[in-house]
């Protein structure tokens, strides 16, 4: 099998469970992906099979866009809702401060990427480090976000509809919009449903996966 794979990722397993899945219910041995979710966030996962797996670097930087569900009041230690919460502030912004804040993340922007993820900081993974008790200092970079629409606030609660360049968290997103609102936040979900001219309605739901559907729905590469 040859060929790319849109996956729709439940919320529980990690990216490679996804991978691990698939080997085992294809027999294929060569499969990769192109972006990783991480556990609490669902959605569209690009997986690449056999010599497909010569465009994940390309693949990977696509820009992509996001549903992510924001929690206002409060900061988590790996920015989202599986880290240690505190309560920072129970003041209700209005829905125009929220969008006012929502226009000064939009555009090219500097972020720096959270402690708890997956970029390695001389050859080890920043989460391992943390994880294991070291002092992670994270190199900011220049990303761009593309649109920042406010879907749906109803505090503490807002629903975002974003897209973003490669390289871009929405964790971060998230924390800094609590930090501008002066009130915390942390993101409580994320939906990836593109990934350039991929969509989300297109992708193959994981437990549907089996030898025909998966060989079915390759896109030739």
């Amino acid at each position: 099998m040859d060929g790319l794979l849109l996956v729709n990722k439940p919320v529980g397993p990690t990216s490679f469970d996804v991978i691990r899945r698939l080997r085992r219910v294809t027999g294929v041995r060569k499969i990769g992906h192109a972006g990783t979710l991480d556990p609490l966030a669902s959605g569209l996962m690009l997986v690449l099979f056999g010599t497909a797996c010569k465009q994940a670097q390309t693949l990977t930087k696509l820009d992509k866009r996001y549903r992510a569900q924001v929690t206002l009041g409060a900061t988590s230690t790996t920015g989202d809702a599986e880290g240690e919460l505190t309560v920072v502030s129970n003041r209700v912004p209005q829905r125009h401060e929220v969008e006012e804040a929502l226009r000064q993340l939009t555009g090219e922007i500097e972020q720096t990427p959270p402690v708890y993820s997956a970029i390695k900081i001389d050859g080890r993974e920043a989460y391992k480090r943390a994880r294991a008790g070291e002092t992670v200092t994270m190199p900011s970079r220049r990303v761009t976000v593309y649109e920042n629409r406010l879907v749906r606030y109803e505090y503490p609660v807002l629903v975002l509809d974003t897209r973003v360049s490669s390289g871009t968290y929405v964790r971060t997103l998230a924390e800094d919009l609590g930090r501008i609102l002066a009130t915390g936040a942390y993101l409580s979900g994320l939906v990836r449903s593109e990934a350039g001219n991929f969509l989300l309605t297109e992708a193959l739901a994981l437990d549907e996966a089996t030898v025909q559907n998966v060989a079915s729905r390759l896109i030739e590469m």
